[in-house]
């Protein structure tokens, strides 16, 4: 025969004290949890959210991104004469040479420099990048000196501004506009001519090229003729594979998370087990009773359970609604890839917000396992007997 649920109830509510410091101790966990796992989840959203399905990115052979890639100016030449690649209606090839480039910038708060990233981008750069708008000011014109920033790395930068300049090795750039990247990973970028800025920077190579196929067909034809033409030692692939494959920065907050969520649901764990034998020592004799009254020990000890899962359920939702104003969150951290700052969002989503209530209702039930088993162990005259 089980015990009826009200039973549990009315005891978490006599014993508020304790039942307070658990709820409190177990929301805290959930809120860490989550918002570490917020934290990746952002990062991995602004990586998938980069690119065009219908673009390909053609990077070196052997590189792993865009910042270690050396594509020459004879590659762009051969690759926009292409026939599998789209034009516009100017007649002219939809493809775009691309360096990129990483300078130093002062912090708007004033805590010091931190390494941004700038993409010089040849004419059809733009147009192959719809997602990207143009909020205020213009977009640059090619040999002014020009920059166009995005609006969030705007809001942390000093000299992001429209009219504001940005020192670029020996040159100044004069920021003309702000874009939106709709959380995208050019939400992390400044974007200025891609011959300029290898003029600036004294470099003879592109990073990459951005092209786009007439079709679908054209665009397997062309992935494959790129990767088999020993002479150009070139790899291609979609740019929505590529940028889906840049998450190595969420790597590391991904094992931050699971290294602090183990360490704290172990703290946790130990908290609700001691509330839960405090509970067991001033409920002895009621213990007792229960057991002449003709329940089992499997009653008691599943009602133990039960009374210790509640309690973490409630921490675990309490936990999820003090991380939940988090999301949308802007900020930024090191892109393992480029080390330049990486502008995302927090993301706390309805899948980990049920996450945080399924881990805190676990940390529960290991809580209560021990005191419940030690419950319904009691000697029955003994529990009677016991003031």
């Amino acid at each position: 025969m089980a015990l009826p649920l009200k039973y549990n109830f009315r005891n978490v509510l006599v014993r508020w004290r304790a039942t307070l410091a658990t709820v409190l101790g177990i929301a805290l966990v959930v809120a860490v949890f989550v918002l570490l796992r917020a934290l990746a989840r952002g990062i991995e959203a602004s990586s998938a959210n980069t690119g065009d399905p219908r673009n390909i990115l053609v990077v070196r052979k052997g590189s792993q991104a865009e910042s270690g890639s050396l594509v020459t100016r004879e590659h762009f030449r051969t690759l926009q004469y292409f026939e599998e690649l789209a034009r516009n209606e100017q007649g002219e090839a939809i493809i775009s040479a691309e360096v990129v480039l990483i300078v130093s910038a002062p912090r708007r708060d004033g805590s010091g420099e931190a390494n941004t990233l700038i993409r010089g981008i040849t004419p059809r750069g733009i147009e192959l990048r719809p997602q990207v708008q143009l909020l205020a000011g213009r977009w640059f014109n090619p040999g002014q000196r020009e920059v166009v920033v995005s609006k969030r790395l705007a809001a942390r930068f000093g000299g992001f501004e429209i009219g504001g300049t940005i020192k670029a090795g020996p040159a100044q750039l004069t920021v003309v506009g702000h874009f939106e990247g709709q959380g995208s990973a050019f939400d992390s970028e400044a974007w200025m001519d891609a011959d300029e800025a290898r003029s600036i920077f004294d470099r003879d190579q592109y990073s990459s090229i951005l092209l786009r196929p007439r079709d679908a067909a054209a665009a397997s034809q062309l992935i494959a003729r790129i990767e088999n033409d020993k002479r150009l030692a070139l790899r291609a692939e979609s740019e929505v594979t590529y940028y889906s494959k840049q998450t190595m920065t969420a790597t590391p907050i991904k094992i931050l998370a699971g290294i602090l969520g183990t360490a704290m649901s172990v703290g946790a764990v130990f908290a609700a087990m001691n509330t839960m034998y405090a509970s067991v020592a001033s409920r002895t004799r009621e213990i007792g009773t229960l057991r002449v009254l003709g329940y089992s020990r499997r009653a008691v000890v599943l009602c133990f359970l039960i009374e210790g899962s509640f309690l973490a359920a409630l921490g675990g939702v309490l936990g999820c609604l003090l991380a939940l104003p988090m999301n949308g969150y802007a900020t930024g951290t090191i892109d393992f890839q480029s080390f330049a700052e990486t502008v995302f969002q927090f993301r706390v989503t309805p899948e980990l917000m049920a996450m945080g209530v399924a881990f805190s209702v676990l940390i529960g039930l290991l809580g209560s396992l021990l005191p419940a088993l030690r419950a319904a162990r009691l000697p029955v005259i003994s529990a009677l007997k016991s003031l």
